[in-house]
């Protein structure tokens, strides 16, 4: 079912609309009429009337089998992680991390209780969890998350963790205590650490991507299997070449931000 809104202006096709985008998935990269009206819990005239503008659209293509998105809906993630400039920025900096590492790093971004993926350099390993970009997780069982929760003030971070989460997966019940001790230890020492708290085999280290006013707006990491890389590897290896990537990533993104941009004028209309 798509997300109701609660405030006056919210409009209940759009979000009907989006949620029929969001339902197709690897697992499911094609569905008919009768599925979509199904899945998305909409009458079968408003889901054909919903698909048919969105072929017209060009976010999906019709045929024999049934409906399929098309390259367009990238266009939907990209013009954000686009505008923001992050991923070029950061992209050369992952990858000579990943080079150094031979593990799997990401970039990500707190939207809600939940941690976003909006970049990631991959080595093919055994994790237990797939991630693909715009992956959803819950922040507080994640590296990432808690470095980008412990930018937070106290008071914000509770009102941050009362949203649900939107990833579909069941989140560990921590107490508002623990959080808090969780995120005092990363303000301290700088960096994060989940040891399996995400799902069994996940270990991870993360780090935060600053811009130029020294705002946390990211963050990166590292991902290892647990029965083949120690904490102790991770935290004394692997935590300085993150630092480095993304300290070089905070630099480069701080220069951008302050480049000259140049104003370009139209000459004056001679009549």
């Amino acid at each position: 079912m798509a997300e109701r809104g609660q405030g006056p202006d919210f409009i209940e096709a759009l979000a009907r609309g989006l949620h029929v985008l969001k339902i197709f998935s690897p697992s499911r990269p094609v569905m008919s009429l009768s599925e979509v009206a199904k899945e998305t819990d909409l009458a079968r005239p408003t889901a054909r009337r919903i698909l048919l503008t969105l072929e017209e659209l060009g976010y999906v293509r019709s045929s024999l089998n049934g409906y399929t998105l098309t390259p367009r809906v990238l266009e939907l993630g990209m013009a954000y992680i686009g505008a923001l400039n992050l991923w070029d920025i950061a992209r050369p900096h992952m990858e000579e991390l990943v080079s150094h590492t031979g593990e799997s790093s990401s970039m990500t971004q707190l939207d809600g209780s939940d941690i976003v993926y909006v970049a990631r350099v991959a080595v093919p390993k055994l994790i237990a969890l797939r991630v693909d970009i715009g992956t959803r997780f819950p922040a507080t069982v994640t590296s990432q998350g808690r470095v980008l929760l412990a930018a937070l003030d106290p008071e914000t971070v509770h009102t941050v963790l009362a949203e649900p989460s939107r990833s579909g997966l069941q989140t560990t019940d921590y107490s508002p205590a623990q959080i808090d001790e969780i995120l005092t230890e990363t303000r301290e020492r700088g960096w994060a650490l989940a040891d399996q708290d995400l799902a069994p085999g996940v270990r991870s280290i993360a780090t935060p991507v600053r811009d130029g006013r020294g705002v946390v707006r990211a963050a990166m990491n590292v991902t290892v299997h647990a029965a083949e890389t120690s904490i102790e590897t991770l935290t004394e290896q692997y935590l300085p070449l993150l630092l480095q990537a993304t300290a070089a990533t905070t630099s480069d993104w701080t220069a951008w931000q302050n480049r000259p941009i140049r104003q370009l004028t139209h000459p004056k209309n001679p009549h």
